[in-house]
Parts: C-alpha cells; structure tokens; sequence
C-alpha cells in the first residue's frame, strides 16, 4: 500500500515542546528498544566580519515534500525501524532556534544510529530546501549546504 505523502513543514522555529511531545507521544509503543534525535540548530556563524542573525527558509514545497517522502520511504527498506518523523522549519529562524527535527525509532541502539545518520545526510544533499543567511547588519546570503 502507498503511503500518502506527508507535509514536513512548519512555519518558524520547531518548538521545544514540541518535540518533547513527539518523544512523550512514543511511550506506548512497546517493541522500541531506541530512539535517535537529530536537531539541527542555527549557529551565529561569523563570515567575512558579519554574523548570521537568522536563516529564513524556502523550498519548493511539494517537490521537497515528494523527496522526503522518497527518503523516508528507503530508509524503512534499508533498515529495520520502527517509526520515523521529519519536520522541517519554513520562513525565519533565529540563531539558537531548532530549525530540523529527525526522530527515528528501532528495536535496537545501532540501527537507529546508523538509519539517523542515512536520513540527515540524505535530506542535507538531496531535499531542495534553501536558507538564506540574514547577517545582523541586514545583508543576506544564500547558504550552501556542507
């Protein structure tokens, strides 16, 4: 059976409560042995004497719905996890703010381990989704995934 494609987006920073709901949410799934949290942050990165403020994003929304899907979907196959979540923040997101939370469950420590690692590299080269770095002096540039 297909499943359907998910919306990942959230508009803003991913709230911390947020994420400890999604956790608290996993306690009564019994056959999980391990979860993996991936949370990226937005860093003050200081380039050329200026330091990023935020970072405002945009993606093609379906296409970049489309390939998460597709990334999601692989991940089940090439490992044996349990449950997997994906949310990506759309529009600003402030220096210190959560900006991707990647949840993986598995019965066991190691795959969980091993399948966070595939999913965010994954969505890092793959998932066209676009950061434009706001320095505080109101000059902006477009970030280039590493």
């Amino acid at each position: 059976m297909e499943k359907k494609v998910k919306n990942v987006f959230v508009k803003g920073a991913i709230a911390p409560t947020f994420i400890a709901d999604s956790i608290a949410k996993h306690q009564s799934k019994t056959q999980i042995g391990a979860h993996d949290i991936f949370l990226g942050q937005v860093r003050a990165d200081e380039i050329d004497g200026k330091t990023v403020g935020a970072i405002e994003y945009t993606a093609y929304e379906e296409m970049a719905n489309l390939k998460f899907h597709e990334i999601r979907e692989n991940t089940f196959v090439k490992f044996d996890i349990t449950c997997m979540h994906i949310y990506h923040s759309l529009g600003k997101v402030g220096i210190g703010e959560i900006c991707l939370f990647v949840f993986v469950s598995s019965p066991h420590r190691r795959t969980a381990f091993e399948a966070l690692e595939y999913v965010v590299e994954e969505i890092k080269s793959q998932v066209p989704v676009f950061g434009k770095e706001l320095f505080q002096d109101d000059s902006y540039q477009w970030k280039v995934n590493t």
